[in-house]
């Protein structure tokens, strides 16, 4: 046997063998599920049986007995022989135990029978501060977090004086009903009973303060724990996730480090995410290499969001090798080295990702789906929603807005109306994400007046992204004092955000509204609203418009930042202005800060250059882009050029540029040099560029027409059409 026979049965016993070791995991994951299940049967068998005996017994039992039961069926979450033992409770002894009956609705809560438990607690003749504990932790749990606090101002009003259990409870659901002023009382009610040491009572606080946004507070909050545990840190690396500080999230993490503190999975996982908010890919590999030197690279949280995090950092190779390593796949890598590869645009190793996956859930479908949408794919995606709703029947709020971005894509607003009533049916309308999405897609593919109707029908739950929307719409589309009209209506329902100011600036500097454009830049100013670098450009672009130069240039010298888009702005607003020589001087200001120009600068440029007959300075600049900045020149550049050398009387220059560009004249650059050889004499190449251009255009229209009257079997001159 030569060489090439042995290596070709070593690959193929080497295959064999790795899919052989995938069915034996697959086995053993089943093996281990099915054991799983029979314990849990013989655990529920066991403690119907020990219920079973209870009823048997004649006689009273010991009320730790009761207790034990409670605790076994709240662990396993059986409400039915939770009922039982209470019946049996009662029967036995008509006036219980006030603590056992504080076990049962501990029990039933924990069950998730919020209804037995209150009842219970209704009909108690005397009730205790455990009593008020139960109830409210059980409304707490299960997500009734406005119960919870309805209670905790009962319970005020009854007199019962709350503990650090009550107050723990009631901090919770303060932060999940973002209940900011009630917060701060209950906060002062700690301080006055005393229980400002407890280091429970203090990480909630920190917690409630940070899910309001109200970080200066949570911060201020953690530096007063006295006694800071992993809990703590958690809670304040958590928050300054949530609200987007990936930095302070990061310094807080290594902070606790360095305070001996071992980190938890979650705050591993916070960390690292932290780190990919603003690509922070040294300290995302060195918090890595923690991980490992914990063995928590092991941990399924822990191991996705590594992937999640070197994929927005731009490294999807070390992605891939974490999910590679042996035990790294599951479901949660699966789904996120599969929309890494999907956003990277490498659309067909995605979808073979995803056709290996041994399971899949909604989210592995939606990010596939994402794929296919953010590589603008509209047809693949179309017939990928077609699949999934064969395939499987989850769907959820953000499947349901990829299918209107399809739509959206397609152009195609019939589809997105047979979505919008697939949306209706489902129950999803009401849903403001799926809302702003449907009116996104109306309004993208041009249907104003049914995005108007629906803009209407969710006035009950729009917010500001749904005005945003709509003032959007009437903007692209020039209806400038639609925008402004639709924007009184929206200050009485809502706070506007930045990027709304950026489309009134925009509306204004179309119509040339000075008046209202300054009262909109004064209404950003005295309500305190961030003034970003995008907000100044707008603000830029309208005050140039509006032929007030001067304080165009006062937003840009006192805007901390520049970035490209910035200078542009103000080069293009000197050149409306017949300022052309201020903008030669900015962009030198420019290159010294290190700004790198684009392609739209050099249009502000040359037309600068227009502005003050600059021929050879013009020239230079155009021969730069690519000599110098390695911007390859557009349409818009060589129109510039074509331009400035018909204006100055450049007949000999323009003839040779003509003669090189790389592309044909378009109509406005024949229009702009008939206008050189009218006004300044045609040389003999010239007129005949324009000849043949012209004849050329000409005969590529009746192609055209002779095409598509071909196709519609209509003659182009005389006779009848087939219908006539």
């Amino acid at each position: 046997m030569d060489e090439a026979q042995k290596s070709q049965k070593k690959t193929a016993s080497s295959s064999s063998h790795e899919d052989n070791m995938e069915v034996v995991e697959k086995i053993c994951v089943m093996e281990e599920r099915i054991q799983k299940l029979e314990e849990q049967a013989a655990k529920e068998n066991r403690l119907k049986k020990a219920i079973s005996i209870l009823f048997a017994t004649p006689e009273p039992v010991p009320y730790s007995l009761y207790a034990h039961l409670f605790l076994v069926c709240s662990l396993n979450h059986a409400i039915v022989e939770a009922r039982k033992v209470e019946s049996h409770l009662v029967s036995f002894s008509p006036t219980p135990p006030q603590f056992l009956l504080n076990r049962a609705i501990e029990c039933y809560g924990k069950c998730g029978s919020l209804n037995d438990a209150r009842e219970l607690f209704d009909e108690m003749p005397h009730r205790d501060g455990g009593s008020w504990n139960a109830m409210l932790t059980a409304y707490s749990q299960n997500g009734f977090s406005n119960k919870a606090l309805e209670l905790f101002l009962s319970m005020n009003e009854a007199g019962i004086l709350a503990n650090e259990i009550t107050y723990a409870s009631v901090l919770g659901s303060c932060a999940a009903d973002l209940e900011l002023n009630l917060s701060r009382q209950i906060h002062g009610l700690i301080l006055k009973r005393g229980f400002c040491g407890n280091v429970i009572l203090e990480s909630s606080l920190v917690d409630v303060y940070g899910k309001c946004k109200v970080m200066s507070d949570a911060r201020r909050m953690f530096d007063e724990i006295q006694n800071k545990n992993v809990v703590s840190w958690n809670v304040i690396v958590r928050r300054y996730l949530e609200v987007g500080n990936g930095e302070e999230a990061v310094r807080m993490f290594f902070k606790m480090l360095s305070a001996d503190i071992r980190p938890l999975n979650f705050t591993f996982a916070n960390a690292v995410i932290a780190c990919s908010h603003f690509s922070a890919l040294k300290q995302g590999m060195q918090i890595h290499g923690i991980i490992i030197k914990n063995n928590f690279d092991g941990d399924e949280v822990v191991v996705g969001s590594l992937i999640d995090t070197y994929i927005k950092c731009g490294k999807l190779q070390y992605a891939r090798k974490i999910f590679d390593q042996p035990g790294k796949r599951d479901l949660i890598s699966w789904t996120c080295i599969l929309f890494g590869y999907a956003k990277s645009g490498r659309i067909g190793e995605a979808h073979d990702l995803f056709n290996e996956m041994p399971e899949r859930n909604i989210v592995s479908w939606n990010a596939m789906l994402a794929g296919y949408t953010c590589s603008l794919l509209w047809e693949e995606a179309y017939d990928f929603a077609i699949l999934m709703r064969r395939t499987t029947k989850d769907i959820d709020h953000v499947t349901l807005g990829l299918l209107l971005n399809v739509c959206t894509g397609l152009s195609d607003v019939y589809l997105g109306k047979q979505v919008h009533g697939f949306i209706y049916r489902q129950g999803f309308s009401s849903d403001i994400f799926v809302s702003n999405a449907l009116l996104d897609m109306y309004c993208k593919c041009g249907n104003i007046r049914s995005a108007r109707v629906w803009f209407y029908v969710m006035s009950q739950w729009r917010d500001i992204v749904s005005w945003n929307a709509l003032l959007t719409s009437y903007a692209s589309r020039g209806q400038n004092e639609q925008v402004m009209m639709f924007f009184s209506k929206m200050q009485w329902e809502t706070t506007p955000s930045e990027f709304t100011f950026g489309i009134l600036l925009t509306a204004c500097a179309n119509i040339f509204d000075i008046d209202r454009g300054k009262q909109i830049h004064g209404f950003m100013i005295r309500n305190g609203f961030e003034i970003d670098v995008v907000t100044k450009g707008a603000l830029v672009n309208m005050y140039s418009k509006c032929r007030w130069l001067e304080y165009a240039m006062r937003v840009f010298k006192k805007a901390s930042s520049h970035d490209v888009v910035l200078w542009n702005s103000i080069f293009f607003g000197c050149c409306r202005n017949g300022r052309g020589r201020e903008v030669l001087d900015l962009f030198s200001l420019m290159e010294k800060e290190g700004i790198k120009p684009d392609d739209v600068t050099f249009q502000g440029i040359l037309l600068a250059c227009i502005c003050e007959g600059l021929v050879k300075l013009g020239t230079q600049y155009f021969d730069s882009m690519s000599n110098k900045y390695c911007i390859i020149p557009q349409l818009e550049h060589y129109e510039c050029m074509i331009e400035l050398y018909s204006r100055y009387g450049c007949m000999e220059e323009l003839e040779n540029f003509v003669k090189r560009m790389p592309v044909d004249p378009t109509v406005p650059m024949l229009r702009k040099i008939f206008d050189g050889c009218r006004k300044h004499g045609s040389s003999t190449i010239l007129s005949t560029l324009l000849q043949d251009t012209l004849f050329a255009m000409l005969v590529e229209i009746i192609e055209q027409a002779m095409a598509h009257c071909d196709k519609n079997d209509v003659p182009i001159v005389g006779g009848v059409g087939p219908n006539e």
